[in-house]
């Protein structure tokens, strides 16, 4: 039995950030992932272009860089454009009166949570990665079930909910579980922006008590609990989209 000398409660706390963490970030990633994968499939050049470009450079970035730069770039971007925006509305102002006192029309500063910035960074990575596996469920389809439902009226929005989405879904669950699992294990990186997941709050206990090992495989079971989980459901999950193929 580990003993973790009393941090069971705060390693539970963290354990329950990783998982809101994983869960929004997957919410955020299912969508953009079939912007993109639309995106791509388009006949518009512009759209294809831009996924394209998304796609390529998101998975050309080590996602620890990705977070560094979206998490400390993102904030002096947002906080240069803040003031940019105040600075522009008052020269407006200035400009018709003289006597016109610098005022703060919106905030100065702007410091984004770590929670907030590690949701919008995994999200927007991994939105990358499932737009490709969307695609390829897409392509999976056969066309000819596309052209008849529009032979008998369907609008392109129908046809996708009804013909293309219960399809596609069948063909794009191996690629999305491996997302989803590898997604689980990169919030690990979260606790280095300051976060206090359970990576980070088990290595507060581990500096604290002097026991890395001990909190580490703690960690590290928990981890493989939730992907045992994980792994559990998304059989089901195969198995229920499959039955009307077998």
């Amino acid at each position: 039995m580990l003993d973790l000398q009393g941090y069971e409660w705060s390693i539970l706390q963290g354990a329950w950030i990783t998982l809101k963490v994983a869960l929004l970030s997957l919410a955020l990633a299912v969508m953009l992932g079939m912007a993109g994968a639309l995106a791509k499939l388009s006949e518009n050049r512009v759209a294809r272009s831009i996924a394209t470009f998304y796609t390529t450079v998101i998975r050309g970035i080590p996602d620890l860089v990705l977070m560094m730069l979206i998490f400390y770039g993102g904030q002096i971007l947002l906080n240069s454009s803040l003031y940019s925006i105040n600075e522009s509305i008052n020269e407006y102002f200035t400009s018709n009166d003289p006597k016109h006192e610098w005022t703060s029309y919106l905030p100065d500063y702007v410091d984004v949570s770590p929670f907030i910035a590690g949701v919008l960074t995994i999200g927007f990575i991994f939105g990358a990665y499932m737009a490709e596996t969307f695609r390829g469920a897409i392509l999976a389809v056969d066309n000819g079930q596309l052209e008849a439902a529009k032979a008998y009226g369907m609008s392109k929005v129908l046809a996708f909910r009804r013909i293309l989405l219960p399809q596609m879904i069948r063909h794009a669950l191996p690629g999305f579980g491996n997302n989803w699992l590898v997604l689980l294990k990169t919030t690990a990186l979260v606790s280095i922006i300051g976060l206090n997941d359970m990576v980070r709050m088990g290595t507060l206990a581990a500096g604290s008590t002097q026991k890395p090992f001990t909190f580490y495989f703690a960690i590290a079971l928990l981890f493989l609990l939730f992907t045992a989980l994980s792994t559990a459901g998304l059989k089901w999950m195969e198995r229920k989209f499959s039955i009307h193929t077998r």
